[in-house]
């Protein structure tokens, strides 16, 4: 194992985090809000830091590659690193009065999962409300590269399915044809970025507001810069075009760079996909029918709502328009079951995932017909290809792990919460990195009143379902770190 990498690139990442904290600084200074000073420090202790990294490994011999157990390290620590750096500009500028606030309102920016304890979001000065949308969409996009062209290559969590679809490296190293797959998605984020943005600023937003939700939206994080969420907007057009771009973020984002190639028919093509969107309109269906003259009068309004939290609990992304807590409970348990099942490999949602859910459902389906044919040989397909041995495995391994850190964290953090539901629900939206979920963290309140330790516990628990848990959880064998 060549550690020398490890730092050199973490450096870099330092200083690529900190060369973003620009944005936040000139929206600081064009509003005069007195966030400056804060993103100044924030930048001069990333380049220090990144200097530092840098300067220790100049001159020492790398390897050509970087091999299968330093891009796990360099994931790992590298979204811890960035959650870190991300707490700066709240210190600073005092926002939070602990470390443990600053540091997990950073680290559910940075995975995407929306989850705050911020209790007054309209007070807290402009930029760092961009800030903390652009952790967001920093982390959203770091997501997409890494599960399209890093972690089919390390092997985690049944993602090997995608080496077929990514410029693809030879297995167990990381070639610097992962740029080419990199800056390919980058293209895609940032056009959707400004589609969306212009979208909603002619939908009545002014560029602050319509560039916040937009990271949010993209990202499936859910970071807003209104209390109430997208519902402050009262908008069905601001919500319709918020809906179509978090349907958009939680499918492949190599199928969307496909379609822009000219190659539409990939979304159809992809059993993933078809499995994904079949989920939304279903889920969309029943809930309509449970909201449907029960909370609204009208057809259209009770569509109107469902779609919106179906799909945004569907992708975890975490916005609300409605506090659904008040709905019927077919309707809640539809939202529920929806934070654990998320959207598709290779989006920027969380969750479990559809590919593994359709690969387990497949796989069930094959062990009953083994049971009706014991001597036949029948294969898992999916898109017309037989799925090997091992990613079977890994997905059922990372589906017990899922699982059994559900139990475990929710067991912890009922020692520490004031009632069982909380417990539970708190855990499935961090895991599954949605944001809000229900009883003391629904809609209508956050994680603020948390204890210290359950805070610091859902940081771990985000950072696990962000990076696919098999990431974070091998830096505690001992194998991992022997030559």
């Amino acid at each position: 194992m060549s550690w020398i990498f490890v730092p050199r690139v973490l450096g870099a990442l330092l200083w690529c985090i900190g060369a973003t904290l620009l944005l936040p600084l000139g929206f600081s200074v064009a509003y005069s809000d007195g966030a400056s000073g804060a993103f100044l420090l924030s930048m001069a202790v990333a380049a220090t830091l990144g200097a530092a990294l840098m300067v220790w490994t100049r001159g020492k011999a790398v390897p050509p590659v970087i091999g299968h157990r330093e891009g796990i390290l360099i994931v790992a620590l590298g979204w811890m690193i960035a959650a870190a750096l991300g707490a700066l500009p709240f210190m600073f500028a005092k926002t939070f009065s602990s470390v443990t606030d600053a540091f997990f309102e950073s680290m559910s920016g940075f995975t995407t999962t929306g989850a705050s304890v911020l209790t007054d979001i309209e007070s807290v000065p402009e930029s760092l409300l961009l800030w903390r949308a652009l952790t967001q969409w920093l982390g959203g996009m770091g997501i997409i590269v890494l599960s399209l062209a890093i972690l089919p290559f390390l092997g985690v969590g049944g993602m090997q399915l995608y080496k077929a679809e990514v410029p693809s490296p030879v297995p167990d190293k990381l070639r610097p044809r992962i740029k080419d797959t990199a800056m390919a998605l980058w293209k895609v984020y940032i056009l959707f970025t400004v589609a969306e943005t212009a979208l909603l600023m002619a939908g009545g937003l002014n560029l602050f507001e319509a560039l916040c939700h937009t990271f949010g939206t993209l990202a499936t994080g859910g970071f807003s810069t209104k209390n109430a969420s997208v519902g402050h907007y009262q908008s069905a057009y601001v919500d319709g075009v918020i809906t179509v771009f978090m349907l958009m973020a939680g499918i492949n984002f190599s199928l969307h760079y496909s379609a822009l190639k000219g190659r539409p028919q990939s979304f159809w093509r992809d059993p993933e996909c078809r499995f994904f969107l079949g989920l939304f309109a279903l889920f969309t269906v029943v809930t309509t029918a449970s909201l449907y003259g029960s909370v609204y009068a009208s057809i259209s309004q009770a569509f109107r709502y469902a779609a919106f939290q179906v799909i945004s609990m569907l992708t975890t992304t975490g916005f609300t328009t409605a506090d659904y807590e008040r709905w019927p409970a077919l309707a809640q348990a539809v939202l529920f079951l929806c934070m654990f099942l998320g959207g598709s490999a290779g989006s920027t949602a969380g969750g479990i995932k559809c590919l593994r859910i359709l690969l387990l459902i497949q796989h069930g389906y094959r062990e009953m017909l083994r049971l009706i044919h014991p001597h036949s040989v029948f294969h898992v397909k999916l898109g017309g290809r037989m799925v090997p041995t091992d990613v079977l495995h890994s997905v059922w391994g990372f589906f017990v792990l899922y699982l059994g850190l559900f139990v475990l964290f929710s067991l912890l953090m009922a020692a520490m919460s004031s009632d069982l539901l909380s417990a539970f629900s708190s855990v499935a939206a961090t895991l599954g990195n949605i944001g809000p979920g229900f009883g003391a963290i629904g809609p209508a309140t956050n994680y603020a009143a948390l204890p210290e330790a359950a805070k610091w516990l859902l940081s771990l628990s985000m950072l696990l379902g962000r990076l696919e848990i098999y990431t974070v959880l091998v830096l505690l064998i001992p194998e991992f770190w022997r030559p």
